[in-house]
């Protein structure tokens, strides 16, 4: 054998060594010092789980709710802010579920807002093609120490303190979209504290659609399955109180029931 195809050979059987070593370390177990918990959230009437990667949230969606918080609709584009995904807190359907005051605030505001399930992602999705990403919808809330994010806003100061923090986002199951019979555009979303409505709006009150939404989103990060995105609360936010009672509806899914404990 001349000294070329020795040469050959013995890089080849080198490559193959240095793979089955790569495969060995992938296939040994991770160690880590403690257990960190990761956030599923049930889908309807399925045995699986929908792991949360990240949770956006869009700001001032509907044109009423930026008029009240200070802003004008008709100049600013979309801005987004992300939630932890501990910050998560289940509601199952047809149960009121115990949800804390939370510390550092004495102005605790509501918002019901649509959320997004994503199945996949990418960079740069075209609107036309945002909405085969989606891999369900679900009910949730965007709870926020509004006193916090103020005083934080005043000072030019990031105000994830306002937002970020403990079981802020309240969320029901997942329903796929075939499930639902298709994806959501003009259905009404209302929230009520104590039987009395507060927030009453349809989702054609959107300033920027699902699809422009994940579209926009995608052009500053990456998108990826499990992804969540809370697309924006109507008019009428408001504070609650401990013992108040905060009941969302959203056509075609189940009520979102908490009591403010």
């Amino acid at each position: 054998m001349d000294h070329k195809k020795r040469q050959s050979l013995q890089l080849g059987v080198t490559g193959l060594a240095g793979l089955a070593m790569t495969s060995e370390v992938q296939a040994a177990p991770i160690k880590t010092p403690f257990t960190v918990a990761s956030t599923y959230i049930p889908i309807v009437n399925s045995k699986e789980v929908f792991p949360v990667r990240r949770v956006y949230c869009i700001g001032r969606n509907y044109a009423a709710h930026a008029r009240e918080m200070g802003s004008d609709p008709s100049r600013e584009p979309p801005f987004f802010f992300q939630k932890p995904t501990d910050a998560i807190q289940y509601i199952a359907p047809k149960t009121i579920v115990d949800h804390p005051y939370p510390s550092l605030t004495k102005n605790y505001h509501y918002e019901v807002e649509l959320v997004v399930a994503l199945k996949s992602g990418g960079k740069d999705i075209p609107i036309e093609k945002a909405l085969n990403h989606v891999y369900g919808y679900a009910l949730g809330l965007d709870m926020t120490r509004r006193d916090l994010q103020r005083f934080m806003g005043d000072q030019k100061k990031p105000w994830e303190i306002g937002k970020s923090f403990d079981r802020s986002a309240p969320i029901g199951p997942i329903h796929t979209v075939q499930q639902l019979g298709g994806h959501f555009t003009k259905e009404n979303i209302s929230l009520s504290v104590n039987g009395q409505i507060k927030q009453n709006a349809t989702l054609s009150h959107m300033i920027w659609s699902v699809a422009e939404q994940i579209s926009k989103l995608s052009e500053a990060n990456e998108l990826f399955p499990g992804d969540l995105i809370y697309s924006g609360t109507p008019e009428n936010v408001g504070p609650v109180v401990k013992g108040d009672l905060i009941v969302c509806q959203l056509d075609r899914l189940p009520d979102l029931s908490i009591r403010i404990i």
